[in-house]
């Protein structure tokens, strides 16, 4: 007899090609919201297609209802849409039912976390900016700390807290005495733990994650082809002397010392200079002597003045989105690679700074553009200018906890223990969540996602997996196979509790046959399990298309 993964195996070629993947509330006061929303939608989409007239490209036509259903759900709340809520929008003919339902997922409205304090989109999106803000710390020195870092994030992604007002509460934590980790909303300072309260690494974490500028090449020495200069640097590094900060509020006086105009100074290392403390625009502060450093530079980096900050801000949330940065040829240390899209960068910083740093006026122009409706697919070859030109949706890879929480989704699997925290090394019992966190790491180019071969065989072997994927114990999969209609019907129901899509007619009728066979075992009901199996195991299934 065959061991069960051999049979999945066979089940898997037989699904072949047709599964390879395709290649504040504002709103509530404002009544012309919903306009300002959708005229920034129609003026991306104008800068984006003027673009596509010089480079001589052509866009594909907008993706299916099902298609941007599946996606919509993985953008919004990192997981696939469940079976009811495909089948209602797929049938349902209002012309408006995109806006409404990214309306009831932004808001939890008829979703199953309506019960809680905060919805799926909180959790997700605090999953989002988690990976984003630590991402390239040392996250190790900070693993203690993460989970009220999240609860931190999750609070202000709940209220839809301004953007500019989250970040500068975080730059600035350090100096609050009721941002402890004991806090009910929990606290963001493992920021600082994460960069070692190094004045040099903060330096280079700030400027590279608020501002989009990778500061850190001039750290050493003077990059031949940067903008930035080792002073720079270090004088930009200057505001973020935790010690000296702290002596300076009078915690501590080192060596007896007091405070001076000198503890707004860093010097060099490997020289004798020290340089004052400047911003990026070569401006020193108008410094008073009550001023703590981390509060000036945290008003100075959170500025509608500041010619980079909203401009980052966007960038992050454009890269989520498309899985390609705007941002990305300045954050390199040349000059000579022009930024693709200026005027849509522009643009999209202005009205989100005119916006109050609506993080969901973002998200919701974003969402309703063509650009982000389009198919993933088209008859020509996809070339790097597509992606670049934004004339075909990028296929993107599923973050770890996305690929864990549709696996949950399609599964009617629910994690005990606290499904939705982080996973922290030596803190309490692991849940099933957790340990599959631990296989797998985010990457930062979504667009190049790649799983290794360990991770390929821990979804296909994984105890997870193959009790999920038994008849015996998925009552949804054996209601499934009892029931009196035909294997058409029963294969329509797989497809879109898994792909959120139904069957292709050539998919209905090789797997038709199959199931109707009994397969490998003469058994119509494992078979169907058998379907089940590959469908999860499925390139389709694994990336956002």
């Amino acid at each position: 007899m065959m061991c069960r993964s051999c049979l999945s195996w066979v089940v898997a070629a037989l699904v072949g090609a047709a599964l390879a993947a395709p290649a504040a509330a504002q709103e509530a006061v404002d009544p012309q919201y919903k306009d300002k929303v959708l005229a920034l939608s129609k003026r991306i989409d104008e800068l984006i297609a003027a673009k596509w007239k010089e480079a001589g490209l052509k866009p594909v036509g907008a993706a299916d209802d099902a298609t941007f259903f599946r996606r919509m759900h993985l953008d919004l709340v990192g997981r696939i849409p469940n079976l009811t809520d495909s089948r209602d929008y797929v049938e349902n003919d209002d012309p408006n039912k995109r806006w409404e339902f990214i309306e009831q997922l932004l808001h939890d409205k008829s979703y199953r976390d309506r019960e809680k304090k905060h919805g799926a989109y909180a959790d997700h999106f605090a999953n989002i900016w988690r990976a984003t803000i630590l991402g390239s710390a040392n996250q190790a020195q900070a693993q203690g700390f993460m989970p009220s870092f999240e609860l931190w994030v999750r609070d202000h992604m709940n209220r839809n807290t301004p953007y500019d007002k989250m970040v500068r509460e975080l730059l600035t934590s350090q100096n609050n005495p009721n941002m402890g980790f004991n806090g009910q909303n929990g606290t963001p300072q493992a920021f600082f733990f994460a960069n070692e309260n190094k004045a040099e690494t903060l330096a280079g974490a700030v400027s590279r994650t608020f501002l989009g500028v990778k500061l850190e090449f001039a750290q050493c020495h003077k990059h031949p082809f940067a903008k930035w200069s080792r002073e720079q640097f270090w004088e930009f590094a200057a505001f973020f002397n935790i010690n000296q900060q702290r002596a300076f509020r009078g915690q501590f006086q080192p060596n007896g010392g007091g405070v001076g105009p000198g503890l707004r100074e860093i010097q060099i290392p490997g020289t004798k200079k020290s340089v004052k403390a400047k911003f990026l625009t070569g401006e020193e502060p108008k410094w008073k002597d009550s001023d703590i450093s981390l509060n000036v530079v945290a008003e100075w980096v959170t500025s509608p003045k500041n010619p980079y900050f909203a401009k980052a801000a966007v960038d992050h949330i454009w890269s989520y989105f498309f899985g390609i940065s705007i941002l990305e040829p300045i954050q390199e240390a040349s000059d000579d690679v022009p930024v693709t899209h200026p005027e849509l960068l522009d643009e999209m910083a202005k009205q989100f700074a005119a916006n109050n740093y609506d993080l969901k006026f973002l998200i919701r122009a974003i969402m309703h553009t063509q650009a982000y409706q389009r198919a993933s697919v088209s008859k020509e070859k996809a070339g790097r200018d597509d992606f670049y030109y934004f004339t075909r949706m990028p296929v993107r890879g599923l973050t770890p906890e996305q690929i864990f929480d549709s696996y949950a989704e399609a599964t009617g699997h629910e994690s005990k223990g606290g499904g939705n925290q982080m996973f922290q090394p030596g803190f309490g019992q692991v849940n099933e969540r957790q340990q599959f966190l631990l296989k797998f790491q985010s990457q930062d180019k979504r667009i190049e996602t790649q799983t290794s071969i360990l991770q390929a065989l821990f979804l296909m072997n994984s105890k997870f997996m193959a009790e999920r994927t038994k008849l015996d114990n998925n009552p949804d999969l054996q209601k499934l196979a009892d029931q009196k209609t035909g294997t058409a019907r029963k294969l329509e129901t797989l497809f879109l509790m898994v792909l959120s899509r139904l069957p292709r007619p050539e998919e209905l009728e090789r797997l038709g046959r199959y199931v109707d066979s009994g397969g490998a075992t003469n058994d119509p009901r494992r078979a169907l399990g058998d379907v089940y199996w590959a469908l999860l195991n499925s390139a389709e299934f694994m990336l956002n298309h």
